[in-house]
């Protein structure tokens, strides 16, 4: 189990958590833009889960590679 708990560490690193909000933020505003960019430019608010989503899905996808980055390395 230590490389599990070394991976886990590791991907809650600041700096693992720092890269994967930044992928997030980046990824989920040119995805929202897609999704609902349109309906915000007509004045309309965002649906406020599909927003949420956009952001956390890129979030927990960097998330994960990063630890099974750090759980393959030997």
């Amino acid at each position: 189990m230590p490389d599990l708990r070394g991976a886990l560490s590791r991907t809650f690193s600041w700096r693992s958590v720092t890269r994967s909000l930044v992928v997030a933020v980046v990824v989920g505003t040119v995805v929202n833009g897609i999704n609902q960019g349109p309906e915000m430019l007509a004045g309309h608010w965002p649906v406020i889960w599909k927003l949420a989503l956009t952001y956390l899905v890129p979030f927990f996808v960097a998330s994960y590679g990063s630890y099974a980055a750090f759980r393959s390395a030997r």
